[in-house]
């Protein structure tokens, strides 16, 4: 383990370790997380910085009451490997749950006759088969669009997602090329691309949305099925991941600033600590947000430092209601014709007690609700949720309150691919991780943890130390999904 950073009246520190050893990553989410962890398995000191006062990045719990309350819905899906095999690392797989088989509840509530229930769901067949049934008999889009939807799904299929000609492109209209309707759009390519890339189609990137659409639906007939923690988040990103950190000789540092990254003694970096201290390192990885990078990079790192503030930015808004008695019986449900996008349960995993329900509405893509004040949304999205779910409408509302994340993820827009810079900087040791690095992956929890292995195995192969074979692995234990009930 490396040694303190001398802090004022702490004394004189010990001998530090070796700097031809030691590195310093800033920032304690997912990404910097995974980059501490790999550089501590290869023999690495390590010390892990971090401003906020606990770990976990934006994906994180805090108390309310006796209700624990994370920021935001986060799910994954079984193609996320690196992320399963963080969960693994740090002992947290037994606090999340799978789906056995992708099983999507989708309600219309504004279909003709009155809301009209769906589920795509995967059958134990190869892929393409494994979703031919499903979408065959559909309901929410009609034959003749169900038949486009198959071909212009085999028609992303080809793609390079790597191409750049897709990056410049936007996915809407490679969709209406490709005979899409807009009710498709809604029903079908929105409803999973709204939620993944957090913009709908006429905003993302077509690099992108065939990157997301082939690994999650057309690449293995279990990519897609979808898994979520059954604890707080902060029992794995915060406690689980410091646990592991700590076992693995790293030093955290969290209520700590870096201010910047200078040139050290022999050729080596030095983190700037905002109360003047230096971590003298031989790999500095930065695993914060893109504009923060920008602040904390020294000059020349970039060719272009500018193109960091050219990646835009995101917004996710969570809509929090605890009833008084259970009024939906999925662990998650869909939305169409109306503003709510996906309802999500989590009653146990808060910790409520009192034959309650606390539901979760997360709204991706919401440039049109960050800013309203809670009063209005709750005037907007309570009938709805009775709309929605009838139970509610005599359940009673005990609690109501939103959670905002401006800058939840970077925006997936066309050009975006261009902008992103790889894991190594122009200054020898020092490296960049975050989901809005080149990891191919749009912001997602899998591209965060990425980005971090990424940014840890640049620096190894560049210090010339082993790099490990194999960067992602599938956990060792799976988590199991519970049986959904049929009805909402």
């Amino acid at each position: 383990m490396s040694a303190p950073v001398p802090r004022p009246g702490g004394g004189a520190p010990p001998r530090p370790a070796a700097v031809d050893r030691t590195a310093v990553v800033v920032g304690g989410g997912l990404a910097g997380v995974t980059a501490a962890l790999e550089l501590a398995d290869a023999g690495l000191a390590v010390t892990l910085v971090e401003g906020r006062p606990r770990l976990g990045g934006l994906a994180f719990s805090f108390r309310r009451g006796d209700l624990a309350v994370d920021n935001g819905q986060h799910v994954f899906l079984r193609c996320c490997t690196a992320y399963l095999g963080l969960l693994d690392r740090i002992g947290a797989t037994g606090l999340v749950t799978l789906q056995d088989r992708l099983d999507v509840p989708v309600l219309d509530v504004a279909a003709p006759g009155g809301p009209r229930a769906a589920r795509l769901r995967r059958a134990a067949l190869p892929v393409p088969l494994h979703l031919a049934g499903s979408l065959a008999s559909y309901p929410h889009l009609s034959p003749a669009e169900r038949l486009r939807a198959a071909r212009a799904a085999w028609a992303l299929k080809g793609l390079d997602p790597a191409d750049p000609a897709l990056d410049g492109r936007d996915f809407a209209s490679w969709l209406r090329e490709h005979g899409q309707s807009p009710r498709a759009v809604e029903a079908l390519w929105d409803l999973v691309g709204v939620a993944t890339l957090n913009a709908r189609a006429q905003d993302v990137s077509l690099g992108l949305a065939a990157m997301v659409f082939r690994t999650g639906l057309l690449s293995d007939p279990g990519a897609a099925d979808i898994g979520w923690a059954t604890a707080p988040l902060g029992d794995l990103h915060d406690e689980r991941a410091a646990a592991a950190l700590r076992r693995a000789g790293v030093r955290v540092l969290t209520g700590t600033r870096a201010t910047g990254v200078e040139p050290g003694p022999d050729g080596a970096r030095q983190v700037v600590l905002a109360d003047g201290a230096r971590l003298p390192c031989t790999a500095a990885v930065l695993a914060v947000a893109q504009e923060q990078a920008r602040a904390l990079l020294p000059p020349g790192a970039l060719d272009d430092p500018a193109r960091l503030s050219g990646i835009g930015v995101s917004p996710i808004v969570d809509l929090h209601v605890v009833y008084g008695r259970r009024v939906m019986r999925s662990p998650f449900l869909a939305v169409l014709g109306s503003p709510v996008q996906w309802v999500f349960d989590r009653t146990v995993s808060s910790g409520l007690t009192g034959g309650g329900q606390y539901l979760v509405l997360s709204q991706s893509a919401a440039h049109d609700l960050v800013d309203l004040p809670v009063a209005a949304l709750r005037k907007r999205f309570l009938p709805e949720l009775e709309r929605i779910l009838p139970a509610a409408r005599s359940a009673g509302v005990r609690d109501f309150f939103v959670t905002r994340e401006r800058t939840a993820t970077f925006a997936p827009a066309p050009g975006v691919g261009r902008l992103r810079p790889s894991a190594r900087t122009r200054v020898p040791g020092l490296y960049l991780a975050g989901a809005w690095t080149d990891t191919g992956w749009p912001a997602t929890m899998e591209g965060a943890v990425r980005s971090g292995s990424a940014a840890a195995r640049a620096a190894l192969a560049d210090a010339g130390r082993p790099v490990p074979a194999e960067a992602h692995t599938v956990p060792r234990t799976r988590p199991q999904c519970p049986q959904q009930e049929e009805r909402t």
